[in-house]
């Protein structure tokens, strides 16, 4: 199963790590180090052009981490992943 996070990008639920609100998380300094190694080890993928809301850290199967940042609200992100877990997609 899948979990769309905005325009054409989709992750698959499994490998989901973490699911962020941008703007909470990102006043964090440990935070800020993370997305900004992220970034210089091109491990960031923006979903959209619009204002960021959230990010999704993931792992795949190589355990390589990768970082997706999305215009989707972390909240609506949580929502989406709880209804296709739970069956009611």
């Amino acid at each position: 199963m899948f979990l769309h996070l905005g325009n054409d990008h989709m992750v698959e639920i499994k490998n989901i790590v973490a699911i962020f609100d941008i703007e909470n998380a990102s006043t964090s300094k440990i935070t800020k180090e993370f997305l900004a190694l992220a970034g210089k080890s091109k491990r960031v993928i923006s979903c959209s052009y619009e204002l960021p809301k959230s990010f999704v850290v993931t792992l795949d199967k190589d355990f390589t981490e990768l970082v997706y940042i999305s215009a989707i609200s972390a909240a609506t992100l949580k929502k989406r992943l709880k209804n296709i877990t739970d069956g009611k997609f």
